[in-house]
């Protein structure tokens, strides 16, 4: 099993939870081995900034180059690790830029066996949201490990500049909770109940990309008009951008009925830059959208 974290420089709770875990994990592994990356990218960790010192983004240069620009050289030391590994996690927050629901997410692996097994260890994380998505995506730690046959799952929970506790303790439980499931540690293994959970399979073309949703209208302030967690209906107000330059005042509309499980946590946009996003599920349960 590999478990990372920082890979992008402005997300902490992670690189905690992956540190507090390989401090724990030595006295109660039974079975296996647990290899652990707290920081996969250091020059991004130093700028506290989803890019290193070279301004690339290491989730789209993977596989990287060994002897490339400095994110590009820790693109290629994860991939590495990646295909070695049985099992992959890789541990994300929205970073400074965005707020997110708990989810756990995966790609929609073409080979059966392999989406099963993620499948299954997106479940044992114990997060209310579950969420597959096209599985084309190129430039990610998933993309390499799908390209290896790696079963591979990232979670993502929190964001913003305050730190969150309650991210690192979910993130434990749920890596915790992971490793019974697979008989590594000999803890029972606990099951959200059915109707806790969102489940969304989405074929459709880049159908997790989470940097184009709901891109805002213009250069401006955000200011939200509703909450993580919330059910809302096409054509609802999601808050409204404005340009304190220019004093144009620009709406933003909820596109599709669904959960909120994404918000824009700095609220300085500039036109393009997300704002939110809505899965298209409006209650407890799995769906499968069709990619056609």
């Amino acid at each position: 099993m590999l478990l990372s974290a920082g890979v992008h420089g402005d997300e902490y709770e992670p690189v905690l939870a992956a540190l507090e875990l390989g401090e724990l994990l030595p006295s109660i592994l039974v079975c296996g081995d647990v290899s652990i990356v707290p920081i996969v990218n250091e020059s991004a960790y130093r700028l506290g900034s989803r890019y290193g010192e070279d301004k690339l983004d290491l989730a789209r240069v993977c596989p990287g180059n060994a002897v490339g620009t400095t994110t590009e050289r820790a693109a290629y030391r994860i991939s590495e690790h990646i295909r070695q590994a049985d099992y992959y996690v890789d541990m994300h927050t929205g970073g400074l830029a965005y707020d997110i629901a708990p989810l756990a997410g995966y790609l929609l692996h073409p080979v059966k066996e392999i989406l099963a097994k993620q499948q299954q260890m997106a479940l044992a994380f114990n997060l209310p949201i579950v969420w597959g998505t096209d599985a084309t995506a190129n430039g990610r730690t998933l993309s390499v490990a799908r390209d290896a046959n790696v079963p591979a799952i990232y979670v993502e929970y929190g964001g913003g500049s305050v730190f969150q506790p309650q991210v690192v303790e979910k993130y434990k439980a749920g890596f915790l909770n992971l490793l019974s499931s697979l008989k590594m540690i000999n803890h029972p293994v606990g099951t959200l109940p059915a109707d806790g959970r969102f489940w969304v399979e989405d074929y459709r073309r880049n159908s997790g990309y989470l940097q184009i949703m709901m891109p805002s209208p213009s250069d401006g302030i955000f200011l939200p008009e509703n909450n993580l967690g919330s059910f809302l209906k096409k054509g609802d107000r999601w808050g409204m951008v404005v340009n304190p330059l220019t004093g144009q005042r620009e709406t933003v509309l909820v596109e599709q009925d669904g959960l909120a499980f994404l918000q824009r946590a700095n609220c300085k946009v500039e036109k393009g830059d997300a704002l939110g996003g809505i899965l298209p599920i409006t209650k407890p349960g799995k769906i499968v959208i069709d990619g056609q």
